[in-house]
């Protein structure tokens, strides 16, 4: 079968602010790249999930959004599932225990 999937971790500044935000809520796109302190949140996302944080641990939810226009829009909301959040905090418990290095 497929091994214990875990986090790997980064050090990366942006992936920390965007990991700290998602551990407090769901953070739609747009914020995201704010929050993170980038332009490509999506680019930012897939990295995440690179370094172990699946579909299945960090989803994308697109909600039905009406722009200023009155056009229908799709925005993608991103998450971490419970599993996902478990897997974070599981990371950065080893991360304080060696003293912030990963």
């Amino acid at each position: 079968g497929q091994g214990k999937r875990e986090f790997k971790g980064t050090e990366n500044p942006r992936h920390l602010r965007a990991l700290a935000a998602l551990l407090r809520s769901p953070v739609p796109r747009e914020q995201l790249d704010s929050v993170a302190g980038c332009s490509n949140g999506p680019a930012l996302i897939s990295d995440l999930r690179d370094r172990g944080l699946g579909d299945d641990h960090l989803y994308c939810e697109r909600i039905k959004f009406i722009d200023r226009d009155g056009n229908v829009c799709r925005p993608g909301v991103y998450a971490l599932t419970e599993k996902g959040r478990r897997m974070v905090y599981a990371w950065l418990a080893r991360r304080n225990q060696k003293g912030g290095v990963a």
